[in-house]
């Protein structure tokens, strides 16, 4: 069974940082491209960056292009995301998934999340 599990998140200042990590289990982690998305009350889905399978290929939605930076480290089936100058419209439950593409529609959380919150 796929497990998904992230951790990370907080509350922090405009302008702070963050760290988020998903411990990924029971499937094939390092032949899987993946992704983060998110979702803020009362919104829809965000699709918020993706990585290629070995790491080698980044993507992220213009929203935190230059300031979140997606990595893995197959050998230990981890994923990150590191936050960067964030800003109050980056308040969100942050979910990782396997990469189904870049439409929001795709993705339909089903994992815990972690919260993000960014307030003064």
């Amino acid at each position: 069974e796929d497990q998904l599990v992230e951790s990370g998140g907080g509350l922090v200042q405009p302008g702070g940082s963050l760290n988020l990590t998903c411990v990924a289990s029971g499937f094939a982690f390092d032949s899987v491209p993946m992704a983060w998305v998110r979702q803020a009350p009362g919104k829809g889905v965000e699709w918020v960056s993706a990585i290629s399978t070995f790491g080698n290929l980044t993507y992220y939605a213009d929203s935190v292009k230059g300031r979140f930076t997606i990595s893995r480290k197959n050998a230990e089936n981890t994923l990150n995301l590191q936050l960067n100058s964030l800003k109050t419209d980056d308040t969100a439950m942050y979910y990782c998934s396997k990469y189904y593409g870049m439409a929001p529609s795709a993705y339909v959380p089903t994992t815990q999340g972690t919260q993000v919150t960014v307030s003064l």
